[in-house]
């Protein structure tokens, strides 16, 4: 599938929380946006009725009748071959869903399906913080952990679409259990999650902490966003744990490293909005675990394009098509 002059694409974007949706010109200069609560609860069907809405919404008020490809990012496991989504996570009761089909039949283009992480590398490799470099990985630390990885300017995606779960490495096989079933997941120690849990934990214990005035307003409710707020603010139990989060995705980064040795490791996600807090403790994991000769070439750095990488990322899927981003085409 080649890039077609004076063509449009539409990119998705499918959160758990927001969906986001961006028309864009064969360079990838975004034109419209549209930002939308996902409603996930309200199930299936109202969430792809939804996209089919916003989708259309882009095109308008002058409907471009060159719009060539739409391109889909999704968490958690999908078949780029077939166009389904598997269980996304933030999507509970989903299932099996062959999305791709679904979207086509309304939106009559052909539409490609991409795990949101993978997407999000791409976008960065082309447009952000990984511009010109031929290896990189990029490392999503929000309500879960997320990666893709690019080797010789080329999305590694595994035999089925599945690869860079690094999210799901065990760093620690005493650790605490993780969504996926098993215990000590990165993401089950570093993840926005992970974060509202472990303060959760030390609040139980007896600690002091202006989250808990927040958790008197809203009784059980602790989200990873309000315990970076509370950092940022000065809150010690809230850095405390950030620090704690910090030195478990050390660990990971040092697998990373040691796993692609990528020129560059870019961190995106909400909870690299506590940079100054989270890093420094991540430093001190990645001297205690990572070879010298990884510490002295590997560059780590923020995303660039932060919230909108997953759009511009399935920008980017629906610009170049399989061939141009998967190897043989995936």
């Amino acid at each position: 599938m080649a890039v077609e002059e004076c063509a449009y694409y539409v990119g998705v974007d499918l959160g758990g929380t927001r969906l986001r949706v961006a028309l864009a010109d064969c360079t990838g200069r975004i034109l419209r946006r549209r930002v939308v609560p996902t409603g996930g609860e309200e199930g299936r069907d109202a969430v792809l009725g939804r996209i089919v809405v916003a989708c259309r919404t882009v095109l308008e008020p002058e409907p471009l009748p060159r719009l060539c490809r739409v391109g889909v990012a999704v968490a958690g496991p999908v078949d780029p071959r077939q166009g389904v989504v598997f269980h996304p996570p933030n999507l509970p009761g989903w299932g099996e869903v062959p999305l791709g089909m679904v979207l086509e039949r309304e939106l009559t283009v052909p539409v490609l399906l991409g795990n949101d992480a993978h997407l999000a590398a791409v976008a960065e490799h082309c447009w952000g913080a990984g511009r010109n470099l031929d290896h990189l990985v990029y490392l999503t630390v929000s309500t879960g952990i997320g990666a893709g990885v690019i080797i010789n300017r080329r999305l590694l995606a595994g035999a089925h679409g599945g690869a860079s779960e690094i999210g799901h490495v065990t760093i620690d096989l005493n650790g605490p259990r993780c969504g996926c079933g098993n215990h000590g997941c990165l993401e089950a120690m570093a993840s926005g999650t992970a974060l509202a849990e472990e303060a959760m934990r030390r609040l139980g214990q007896g600690e002091c902490s202006v989250l808990i005035e927040h958790l008197r307003r809203n009784p059980g409710r602790l989200d990873a966003e309000t315990v970076v707020s509370a950092a940022l603010q000065g809150d010690a139990l809230a850095r405390a744990v950030i620090r704690w989060a910090g030195y478990n995705l050390g660990v990971g980064l040092a697998a990373v490293m040691h796993l692609y040795d990528p020129q560059a490791i870019i961190i995106g996600g909400g909870v690299a909005n506590a940079w100054d807090h989270l890093m420094p403790s991540a430093w001190q994991a990645l001297r205690e675990r990572a070879m010298d000769f990884y510490l002295t070439r590997v560059r780590i750095t923020r995303s660039e394009l932060g919230d909108e990488a997953g759009v511009r990322g399935a920008v980017a899927l629906a610009i170049r098509g399989p061939n141009g981003l998967w190897p043989n085409g995936l």
